[in-house]
C-alpha cells in the first residue's frame, strides 16, 4: 500500500528561519513553554516528591507536553498516518489536562485526597475516552486534502466537559475561600492557583473551541498563553508564600525561563515579529522580576535580622555560662560554709544525748533529739546541692575498686532496715545463693546511690512492702527495688531524674523531699557507664527502679 504524503505541511528543519508567523509563533509559544512546563513540574516534585498535589501539578505539565508535542507533530509530520495517529491522540491528552487539574485543585484546598467516589468518576471518565481513541466517535475519517482528521461527535461532549471543568475548578476554589477557619496566607494560596487554572484551562479550551467551529486551527496557537499566566501565577505564589515547600524555585525558574525564551527568538527572522515575542518576554520579565526583588529583599532583612539576633544570642549565651559557673563556684562554697557548723551542732547535740555533759530532763533530751534530726536532714540537703557543684563543674572524683556488688546490697538493706521497720513495712532481700558479679566502681557513692534508691522507696510507701533484688543480665548486673507505694503516672516519669522536680503527688506522702536524690543518683549511674531505670503501672500501683551497672 502506498504511503500518503501532506505537502501542506512544513518539516522543521527544512525551513527553519523561513517560518511565517503563526510558525514562528509555534516554535517561540510551544516548544519554550513545554520545556518550562515540565522544568516547573520537575523541580516542585524533587522538592516535594511525597506531596500528592506535587505529583498531580507534574502530571499536569506532563499530559501538557505531551499534547503540545502532539499538535507539533500534526503541524510539521509529512505521513499522513502519523498526523491521522496524533489527531486521534489529542483526546487523551486534552481530557488528561482537565482531570488533573480538576485532581488537583480538589486536592489543594482540601489538603486531602480526594474522595473515593470523585477518583472513580475521575478514571472512568479517562476510560471511556480511551475506549473511544481508535472509533470513528473520535475521528470520522481522514480529510487528506488538507491533511487533517476530522473530528466527531466525542469532541463535542469533550468540549462540554471542558466548560463544565472549569465551572467547577472555579466553584470549587470560591467555596474554599469562603471557609472562615482558613488563615489569609491559604486564602490567597488558593485564589492564585484558582485564578491561574482558571485561566490556563479557559484560554486553552476556548483557542481549541473556537479553531475547531471556525475551521482555523492557527487559533490553537494561542491555547499556551494559558499555561504561562498559569505558570507565572505558580512561581509568585512559591516565592510569595514558599508554596510546596520551595526556596530557590522562584529564582531558577525565572533564569532558566528567560534563558529558553530569549534562545527562542533566535529562530524568528522577521524583525516585527520578533518584536512582538520580545514584548511578550518583557512584560513576563517585568511580573516575576518584580515578585522575585521583593522576595530577595525580604530575604536579606530577615537574614540581617537573624544575624543580629544570633550575636546577641551568642553574648547572652557566654553570661549565661560565666553566670552559671559563678552560680555553681558559690554553691560550692556556700554550702562547705555551712556544713562545718552543722556538723558541729549535730556532735554537740550527740553528746548532750549520751550525757557527756551531764543527766538531761526527758523534755530536754526529746527536743534536743529533734534538733539532731532536723540538723541531720539538713547536712543530707547540703551534701546534695555539693554533690551537684561537684558534678556540674567536673571536680566530682570516683574512687574505683573491684568488689562484690551482692555484698555491698545485702550491707545497704541491712543498715536501712530499722528505718523500714519503724516505717511499719516490710523488706524483702533476693539474692540468689552462690551469687557473685564483681564491678568496678566507687563503692562509696553505689553504695550512696543504692541507699538513695531504697529510702526513696520507704517515703514513698505508706505502708505494704519493698523488695529488693539482684541479678545478671547479659553483661550487666542489675538491682531492683520494687515498692507498694504510691505510683507514678507513667507520663511524669521523665520529670523523675531532672533537678528539683518531683511528681504532682509526692508532696501529699513526703513533704521534705528535694526532688535532688535521683537527679545525683542517676548521674553517679552513668558515670559508671551505667543507668537508672523506672516503671510504674500508674499512681497506686506501685514503683519499680531498676539500678544497672556493667559486670567486670
Amino acid at each position: 500500500m502506498q504511503e500518503l504524503y501532506c505537502e501542506t505541511t512544513y518539516p522543521v528543519l527544512k525551513t527553519f528561519f523561513d517560518f511565517s508567523f503563526a510558525q514562528a509563533l509555534l516554535l517561540y509559544a510551544y516548544i519554550p513553554i513545554i520545556i518550562i512546563s515540565l522544568l516547573i513540574g520537575i523541580l516542585v516534585l524533587r522538592s516535594d516528591h511525597r506531596s500528592l498535589r506535587s505529583k498531580l501539578l507534574f502530571g499536569i505539565a506532563l499530559s501538557f507536553a505531551f499534547w503540545v508535542i502532539n499538535i507539533i507533530f500534526q503541524w510539521v509530520a509529512v505521513y499522513s498516518r502519523v498526523v491521522f495517529f496524533t489527531s486521534q491522540m489529542t483526546a487523551v491528552f486534552e481530557i488528561s489536562i482537565f482531570l488533573l487539574s480538576i485532581y488537583f485543585i480538589d486536592v489543594f484546598v482540601n489538603k486531602k485526597n480526594s474522595s473515593f467516589k470523585m477518583r472513580a468518576l475521575l478514571s472512568s471518565i479517562l476510560f471511556i475516552v480511551l475506549i473511544l481513541v481508535p472509533t470513528k466517535i473520535n475521528m470520522s475519517y481522514f480529510d487528506i486534502v488538507n491533511c487533517e482528521g476530522v473530528v466527531g461527535i466525542l469532541w463535542d461532549a469533550i468540549y462540554l466537559f471542558e466548560i463544565l471543568a472549569i465551572a467547577l475548578i472555579i466553584y470549587m476554589g470560591v467555596k474554599a475561600m469562603k471557609n472562615p477557619n482558613m488563615d489569609s496566607v491559604e486564602r490567597k494560596e488558593i485564589t492564585i492557583v484558582t485564578i491561574g487554572m482558571s485561566v490556563f484551562l479557559g484560554i486553552f479550551s476556548a483557542s481549541n473551541i473556537f479553531g475547531e467551529v471556525l475551521k482555523t486551527y492557527s487559533i490553537n496557537l494561542v491555547g499556551p498563553i494559558g499555561m504561562v499566566i498559569f505558570l507565572s501565577l505558580l512561581v509568585y505564589m512559591i516565592v510569595k508564600f514558599r508554596a510546596f515547600n520551595i526556596k530557590l524555585l522562584g529564582a531558577q525558574a525565572l533564569v532558566i525561563s528567560l534563558i529558553i525564551l530569549i534562545a527562542a527568538t533566535l529562530l524568528v527572522k522577521d524583525p516585527f515579529y520578533l518584536q512582538v515575542i520580545m514584548a511578550t518576554t518583557l512584560i513576563l520579565v517585568i511580573g516575576l522580576g518584580y515578585s522575585l526583588t521583593q522576595s530577595v529583599k525580604k530575604e536579606v532583612i530577615q537574614r540581617e535580622k537573624i544575624e543580629k539576633l544570633a550575636r546577641e544570642l551568642g553574648e547572652a549565651n557566654e553570661k549565661l555560662k560565666e553566670l552559671d559557673q559563678l552560680k555553681s563556684e558559690f554553691l560550692s562554697l556556700a554550702t562547705h560554709q555551712i556544713r562545718a557548723p552543722l556538723t558541729a551542732i549535730k556532735g554537740y547535740s550527740s553528746m548532750l544525748l549520751e550525757g557527756d555533759f551531764g543527766v538531761l530532763p526527758q523534755k530536754a533530751k526529746d527536743s534536743i533529739d529533734t534538733i539532731m534530726k532536723s540538723c541531720q536532714n539538713l547536712i543530707n540537703i547540703v551534701g546534695d546541692f555539693l554533690n551537684i557543684s561537684r558534678i556540674e563543674q567536673g571536680r566530682m572524683v570516683y574512687e574505683k575498686s573491684i568488689f562484690d556488688i551482692g555484698e555491698l546490697v545485702q550491707e545497704v538493706a541491712n543498715e536501712l532496715k530499722p528505718n523500714i521497720q519503724n516505717a511499719g513495712l516490710s523488706l524483702e532481700i533476693e539474692i540468689p545463693n552462690n551469687f557473685s558479679a564483681k564491678v568496678n566502681a566507687d563503692k562509696g557513692k553505689i553504695k550512696q546511690v543504692i541507699g538513695n534508691i531504697i529510702d526513696n522507696a520507704i517515703k514513698y510507701t505508706p505502708h505494704g512492702n519493698i523488695k529488693v533484688s539482684i541479678f545478671k543480665e547479659q553483661n550487666k548486673i542489675k538491682i531492683a527495688v520494687k515498692d507498694s507505694g504510691v505510683g507514678i503516672d507513667p507520663s511524669e516519669i521523665d520529670k523523675l531524674f531532672t533537678k528539683f522536680s518531683r511528681t504532682k503527688d509526692a508532696s501529699k506522702t513526703n513533704v521534705t523531699g528535694t526532688g535532688l536524690g535521683l537527679y545525683i543518683a542517676k548521674k553517679m549511674a552513668e558515670a559508671h557507664q551505667g543507668d537508672i531505670k523506672v516503671s510504674s503501672e500508674g499512681v497506686g500501683k506501685g514503683t519499680t527502679f531498676t539500678i544497672e551497672l556493667p559486670i567486670v
